[in-house]
């Protein structure tokens, strides 16, 4: 079935000489995988390999089989052109990073355009402002809203943070959690919008406790999730 869809570049990998493998995120049919065959040859100049940076915004005519396998795009066209998203070095580590997260978090074959509508708003918020160091802290613990484990704010007054069980309670349980300046640090991004990261202010050590924090929040409510390799590589840049 050929159809045309937005997208959104998650991963590309090199295979052979002259192909690559990409993971993508479309608004029609969720996670999809191409085989993008002599796309790094000179010779195929339909398909550019710059259109495949992570968190490219896209759209494309593709061929969905819906087998399992590998599909296939015969046409392609940037449809939001990033201004600072890949030339700037801190963003751009940002990017490679959020990708890496999405493709580790998104498996769904199935559209979800409330998340899709998301990921193309909030990319485009972090390309054209430049106060923007706490943005991927943000980003992670709105994108769990639809992953399906927002923190339950109900009792957000209360002074200690359970991530396993994504609510605050009254005294720590046995599970991994947060509490004291981190707790507060945590609050702050509940509820707010991107608009308010300018004003929220952490230090080098908060960001990376932080963002160590969200990262262990994710595996711990997503089977299978594995680690970015990408997150040493956002600490060194932001350090």
């Amino acid at each position: 079935m050929q159809l045309t869809t937005r997208a959104i570049v998650l991963t590309s990998l090199k295979y052979g000489d002259t192909s690559l493998i990409v993971k993508i995120y479309t608004l029609t049919d969720g996670i999809k995988t191409y085989m993008l065959k002599g796309v790094l040859s000179s010779k195929k100049r339909k398909l550019k390999p710059a259109y495949f940076q992570p968190l490219s915004q896209l759209e494309m005519v593709a061929s969905h089989k819906n087998k399992g396998t590998l599909e296939s795009i015969t046409d392609v066209k940037v449809c939001y052109h990033y201004q600072t998203l890949h030339t700037d070095i801190a963003k751009n580590a940002i990017a490679f990073f959020l990708a890496e997260m999405l493709a580790n978090s998104i498996h769904e074959e199935e559209p979800n355009e409330g998340l899709f509508n998301f990921l193309e708003a909030s990319l485009q918020w972090l390309d054209t402002h430049g106060k923007f160091a706490n943005f991927h802290l943000f980003f992670l613990i709105s994108l769990t809203k639809y992953l399906g484990f927002y923190p339950d704010t109900t009792y957000s007054h209360l002074p200690y943070f359970d991530l396993l069980e994504g609510e605050f309670l009254e005294i720590p349980s046995l599970n991994p959690g947060l509490t004291g300046d981190d707790l507060k640090l945590f609050k702050s991004l509940l509820g707010i919008n991107f608009d308010a990261l300018p004003t929220i202010k952490f230090n080098k050590k908060n960001r990376q406790d932080l963002l160590k924090t969200l990262v262990l929040y994710f595996e711990l409510h997503l089977q299978g999730f594995r680690k970015p390799r990408s997150l040493a590589v956002l600490n060194e840049v932001f350090s």
